[in-house]
């Protein structure tokens, strides 16, 4: 798509706008970017007369942003923002003989990933990774990946989801809140203090409807919008959790969490690698794809 050069901003015009907008002061502005307030006054009025729209509204010795700048503003930080992150990776990856960028479930990221990618590294020197973090489906057109790591359905718009592997949960405590609540039944699990993470609320529900325990507490107990955090939480002392087995695998060794009954349970969904459209045959790409699901086999 050919871009109007009309509607395309200079970035140092966005910046002078993001700089007033932050200080509330033409001259601050113009400080803070070595520049006169005369040419910060020049760029924003520029950027108005581009607009057709007021940004600024002058209130004593300072500059307010209008309701059409209080719109803008979050959407050039999120510009700048991105063209900052470009430059970075672009100088990062510079003199690399490869890049990759991958987006990948944060706790399937720090917990499973990373610790195995010096094996990755070591087939592929002078490969430079750039791993983010994402817990949604997002626009591969707007968030420049290579591919991403997704568990739910395999469906993505402009992207191809292949399988990687299914998701067994165990049910998980700390040695010390088993020596103050033994468990022997399912039964046993569904009075004790348990862990949610918030965004499977279902979890428990399901757990003890898979084992037959029609449990009115499933729902009960302390609610956290990560795996890690459910984690740390179990290893604390906090309650009972279902993690999966492939999240806890340091905590097992060590004893730090146990599992409580030897009852696993398959998830509804699965884990994917999402490749756009655009990227199918990038060869690093399709080597880490490769590479990943020799590792989860």
């Amino acid at each position: 798509m050919k871009l109007s050069r009309r509607l395309v901003p200079d970035v140092t015009t966005l910046q002078a706008f993001e700089c007033a907008a932050r200080h509330g002061s033409f001259t601050q502005a113009a400080a803070e970017l070595n520049l006169t307030q005369s040419a910060v006054s020049r760029q924003i009025k520029d950027l108005e007369t581009q607009l057709g729209v007021l940004l600024f509204e002058r209130v004593r010795q300072r500059v307010i942003l209008s309701d059409a700048g209080q719109k803008f503003l979050p959407e050039v930080r999120r510009l700048l923002n991105q063209t900052e992150e470009l430059m970075v990776r672009a100088m990062a990856s510079a003199r690399a003989e490869s890049s990759l960028s991958i987006a990948s479930l944060p706790t399937f990221g720090s917990r499973w990933l990373v610790t195995r990618l010096p094996d990755f590294l070591s087939r592929h020197p002078g490969t430079v990774l750039n791993i983010a973090s994402r817990s949604a489906p997002f626009d591969f057109d707007e968030q420049n990946f290579d591919l991403a790591i997704h568990y739910g359905q395999p469906v993505w718009a402009r992207a191809i989801c292949s399988y990687l592997c299914s998701e067994i949960i165990v049910p998980v405590a700390s040695p010390s809140l088993l020596a103050a609540n033994p468990v022997e039944t399912s039964e046993d699990l569904g009075v004790g203090p348990l862990l949610h993470l918030a965004t499977r609320p279902k979890l428990w529900a399901q757990w003890f409807e898979a084992s037959g325990v029609d449990s009115q507490g499933a729902y009960r107990g302390n609610r956290f919008d990560q795996f890690s955090m459910v984690i740390e939480a179990a290893a604390a002392g906090l309650g009972f959790a279902l993690l999966p087995r492939y999240l806890i695998e340091q905590e097992l060794a060590a004893g730090t969490l146990r599992i409580v009954l030897d009852r696993p349970m398959q998830t509804e969904n699965s884990y994917y690698l999402v490749v756009p459209e655009g990227k199918l045959e990038n060869p690093i790409s399709r080597a880490f794809r490769e590479w990943i699901s020799d590792q989860v086999g």
